[in-house]
């Protein structure tokens, strides 16, 4: 697709049970990025996203009567939650859409008596297993063990009553004919399988009424039934189209689809299957792909208020900002897979990438123009060539954006920041190995070799500005740009105005020590037990609560066995990221009678200047192994369960290498 035609992405609209968590976010965060590229790259003019809440449905209707308010008013309050943390979150859509509005009621009304007319509903009696939770029927066969509802955790209800029916059968060889014919239909490729997989199981007709409540809208000449929500929700990517008419260019022609939507994976089905079939019906153009990303989880599961494992993005937000926050979940990982949570990683990202990394880079730049280039940019007098090749690091530039531009075109926001990242890593080398020395050398040199970084910082102020919108405007500040809130896509290395004056300012991500980590770390752990435990409707139990560890094992070891284990205490004199291994540290250790190399799994809770100088507890004779590429000669012993909350250690000084016992 050209960057001079429309661009519609679409995230789902979320259902106003609760209020927004960081796996509603992720969602909303990713195609607010790829939506500000876009509208960099194609104009403003040209780029459409669409968000808002699903605000009908049994679920709500309950909820709103456990409270004592109406369906309205219950769903009036989440929508301005969520309004709010995109506000927080620095999510610029082009519409908000809410089911409750006339103008979605008509759309999806019209649409019911458009099918109907092609005689693809009829009425007849339905029963099948029910999840109030996420509004679906399950099969028996579907169901964890218990008949519990495989999302939720929860039993389902059988329900029998008579409704009317989308004769989702007729669309089974249609649906996999555009599937053949379209392979990028659905992506990751994964889901595409799963979703041709489902179809080719057979398709049965899908009950979309109900009769048993009331809070929705009612099917066309028979106001005693509703339409089901799914229906009713899914619609609103078209109904968002129709007013004023010049948006239905965002949709797209049958030949030329636009509309991408982006959805988390356990609704896949819905949008690749059910909607398409919808649409294939009504006889209008279907969306040019179907974007499944993974899920957040915590300890391995969904992240989910009904399972009380969520974590508030805002909350989050107000104490590290937003454009942390969003930095983390855009780079951790790539989309389409899953992501566990740790705040330990968050944390670990924001002080070793974007404090030592970005920040670092930024203020140690501007420092020394201050001091040796009189505060502005200075190229150098015409003719004069510098002792040094400045093409590397132009290279450097030049390779990055491409592959940004790459890893956008294919919807990889993670491989983006990480091309990105590497461009601040060459930076910060050609300040410490180049531009640092020169100063001390050659000041005409120095200069010039600091105009360098500096052109390397303004495109990086204009590249990440999808990412981190509030910090990339104000790198471009800083460096004194005329201009710094205008968005550009940089084009040719050099266009830095001679003279141009800098203007350091607040620092960019403020470094999180040790004590402040802590107090962080209390804080949201301590937020998201007493959400667990309003959600269950029991009171906060004391942070010291034994109802998140595991149980005790019951299989014994003799005290043979325990003494067969050679624990002692060791120093750790430097520790290093292991490339390409996120998670992995190089740690060399002072074990008193010699010095060990091991590799550990804490760079998730710690960076490696905090590690260096700490006495932990290590198990000397593990047999040795090769993790990452490295000969790790041992293990660090360490407190937590699925990730790691403390390291072991001593109440007091003792010299490294002694026993534990």
């Amino acid at each position: 697709m050209s960057e001079a035609s429309p661009y519609f992405l679409t995230t789902p609209i979320y259902y106003v049970t609760a209020e927004p968590h960081l796996g509603h976010a992720y969602t909303t965060i990713v195609g607010d990025a790829l939506c500000r590229y876009e509208r960099i790259r194609r104009g403003p003019e040209r780029v459409f996203y669409l968000t808002g809440t699903d605000e009908h449905g049994e679920k709500i209707e309950r909820a709103a009567l456990e409270q004592g308010i109406t369906p309205q008013a219950f769903a009036d309050r989440v929508a301005a939650q969520y309004r709010a943390a995109w506000q927080v979150l620095h999510i610029r859509y082009d519409d908000f859409i809410r089911t409750t509005e006339p103008r979605h009621e008509a759309v999806v009304q019209r649409l019911w008596r458009t099918m109907q007319e092609r005689g693809d509903i009829y009425k007849a009696h339905y029963e099948g297993l029910y999840c109030v939770a996420c509004e679906s029927f399950y099969l028996e066969k579907d169901l964890l063990e218990g008949g519990l509802c495989p999302d939720h955790k929860r039993p389902l209800e059988t329900v029998r009553e008579e409704g009317y029916f989308f004769r989702l059968s007729r669309y089974e060889q249609p649906l996999l004919q555009h599937y053949a014919a379209h392979p990028d239909f659905v992506e990751p490729p994964m889901r595409l399988n799963e979703v041709r997989a489902f179809v080719e199981r057979g398709l049965r007709d899908l009950s979309i009424s109900r009769s048993s409540f009331r809070w929705g809208i009612p099917v066309p000449g028979d106001p005693g039934h509703v339409i089901y929500v799914w229906i009713d929700a899914l619609t609103n990517y078209w109904s968002a189209m129709q007013e004023p008419p010049a948006r239905r260019a965002f949709w797209g022609e049958p030949d030329r689809p636009v509309a991408i939507h982006l959805v988390g994976k356990e609704i896949t089905r819905f949008h690749a299957v059910y909607w398409p079939a919808m649409l294939m019906s009504a006889g209008l153009p279907l969306p040019r792909k179907i974007v499944a990303h993974g899920w957040w989880t915590v300890d391995g599961e969904k992240m989910s208020k009904t399972l009380g494992n969520v974590v508030d993005p805002v909350a989050l937000s107000a104490d590290i900002g937003a454009d942390a926050l969003r930095y983390f979940v855009l780079r951790e990982v790539p989309l389409g897979a899953d992501g566990d949570f740790s705040y330990e990683a968050l944390l670990s990202r924001y002080n070793s990438e974007l404090c030592n990394d970005l920040g670092n880079l930024l203020n140690r730049t501007l420092v020394m123009v201050e001091r040796y280039s009189e505060g502005v940019a200075q190229r150098g007098p015409a003719g004069w060539q510098p002792p040094f090749d400045p093409g590397p690091l132009i290279a450097a530039a030049t390779t990055a954006r491409r592959q940004v531009e790459e890893a956008m075109a294919a919807l990889q926001p993670s491989r983006a920041l990480e091309a990105l990242f590497q461009l601040v890593r060459e930076g910060n080398t050609f300040v410490e190995r180049v531009a640092y020395p020169l100063t001390r050398t050659d000041p005409q040199a120095a200069r010039y070799a600091l105009y360098l970084v500096l052109e390397v910082l303004r495109w990086l102020g204009l590249m990440l500005e999808p990412f981190l919108p509030e910090r990339a405007v104000e790198i471009r500040r800083q460096l004194g740009l005329a201009q710094p809130e205008q968005s550009a896509w940089p084009v040719a290395f050099g266009e830095l105005p001679e003279g141009t004056a800098v203007r350091r300012g607040a620092t960019l991500f403020p470094r999180i020590d040790a004590d402040r980590r802590q107090a962080l770390l209390h804080k949201w752990r301590a937020g998201r037990r007493a959400a667990a435990q309003s959600e269950a409707g029991s009171s906060a139990a004391p942070p010291s609560s034994a109802g998140d560890l595991p149980p005790l094992r019951t299989e014994l070891v003799s005290l043979e066995d325990f003494q067969r284990l050679d624990v002692r205490t060791a120093r750790i004199l430097s520790a290093e990221r292991i490339p390409n291994k996120d998670r992995l540290l190089r740690i060399e250790l002072d074990v008193g009678l010699c010095r060990r190399t091991v590799v550990a799994g804490l760079a998730a809770a710690f960076s490696p200047e905090e590690l260096v100088g700490r006495t932990v507890l290590f198990l000397a004779n593990l047999k040795p192994a090769k993790i990452g590429g490295v000969l790790s000669e041992g293990m660090i012993l360490a407190v937590g369960r699925e990730h790691i909350a403390a390291l072991t250690t001593t109440d007091r000084q003792v010299p490294p290498g002694t026993p534990v016992r």
